[in-house]
């Protein structure tokens, strides 16, 4: 019986992700500012419902509470040992899907997720002035994570999502076609940071990727007057080119502090003021500073980069300065 009724949540399950992506685009498709927040909301949960849709399908044996709980906690078994229960009614979302479809060996596009969830957020409490072009992103954003969803399912898109799935390939293609204009417009600047000119550019306003320049002829970086296609917003360069650094280099940040403890790549530049040194291209983004390369002149050692930025003492690695803080304190 509890195989039975196992099945049948599968199946409301997949039904309510497919009704909540309908939802979804019908919202989009209305183009009436005041059904963003529902399109992106009902959206967003549809392809919640599909990821553990997904996992469920992956051990249909398992119960369902045991693969879309968020928290466990281990209780006695009564014979000696534990066992783990599910810690609350919390289920899975965004921000830990990701690692349980690692622990399952399925593939998800944890960083379209990640976009995905940003858009929600900002939709919902910041409200662009644009609402109809964060809609479409969020849709173009999520299309490869439902892609992939389905594929997991061995199901085909088109057969469930019904007039939806051609409004969404519609999307895509749009949004697709909107960042290919914002990146051409910045094709021609000559670029001080390599990073900035592979991943584009953010506006530091909402994270969109839908930033260009107004005079596609500028060559300048210092120069470029910059316009955010989501949101409305005017950026200034600098804070843009900073929040686009964050943003490219942020996996990169995480494995540094994972792996070896250590800070990095990016820097403050005391030249500019800006968070936009980049430790591996050796200069600053913003501005082309160069920290040049210091040995202690106490004990002759190889200052680090983030001691010379931060330090106190000039010129003076961090143990020569407390040794010499300790001196004078005498």
């Amino acid at each position: 019986m509890k195989f039975e009724i196992h099945w049948w949540l599968m199946s409301k399950l997949f039904e309510n992700a497919v009704v909540s992506i309908q939802l979804g685009v019908e919202d989009y498709q209305a183009n009436d500012p005041r059904r963003a927040i529902s399109a992106v909301r009902n959206f967003y949960a549809g392809v919640l419902l599909l990821a553990k849709e997904a996992l469920v399908r992956a051990v249909p044996g398992a119960d369902l509470s045991d693969l879309i709980g968020a928290k466990y906690k281990p209780v006695p078994d009564g014979q000696g040992g534990i066992d783990f229960v599910q810690d609350g009614t919390a289920t899975i979302d965004f921000v830990t899907i990701g690692r349980r479809f690692k622990d399952f060996g399925l593939s998800i596009d944890q960083k379209a997720l990640e976009e995905l969830n940003r858009i929600r957020n900002d939709v919902e409490h910041l409200f662009t002035q644009k609402p109809g072009e964060a809609v479409r992103e969020a849709i173009a954003n999520a299309f490869p994570v439902v892609v992939q969803l389905f594929e997991h399912m061995h199901e085909a898109p088109g057969d469930h999502l019904g007039e939806a799935w051609p409004v969404m390939l519609a999307a895509k293609a749009l949004y697709e076609r909107e960042l290919k204009n914002c990146r051409d417009s910045l094709s021609k600047v000559d670029w001080i940071s390599g990073t900035i000119a592979e991943k584009g550019l953010i506006c530091p306003e909402c994270e969109s990727k839908l930033v260009r320049q107004l005079d596609p002829d500028n060559t300048q970086q210092a120069n470029m007057d910059l316009s955010c296609r989501a949101c409305g917003d005017e950026p200034e360069v600098e804070a843009t080119i900073e929040a686009s650094l964050g943003d490219a280099l942020k996996g990169e940040v995480y494995f540094r502090i994972k792996d070896a403890g250590e800070d990095g790549p990016q820097y403050h530049c005391t030249e500019c003021g800006n968070d936009t040194y980049v430790d591996f291209e050796g200069a600053c983004a913003v501005c082309g500073h160069e920290y040049e390369e210091e040995a202690c002149y106490r004990c002759g050692t190889s200052i680090p980069l983030h001691e010379i930025i931060y330090g106190e003492h000039s010129g003076l690695c961090d143990y020569c300065g407390h040794v010499y803080d300790k001196l004078m304190r005498e």
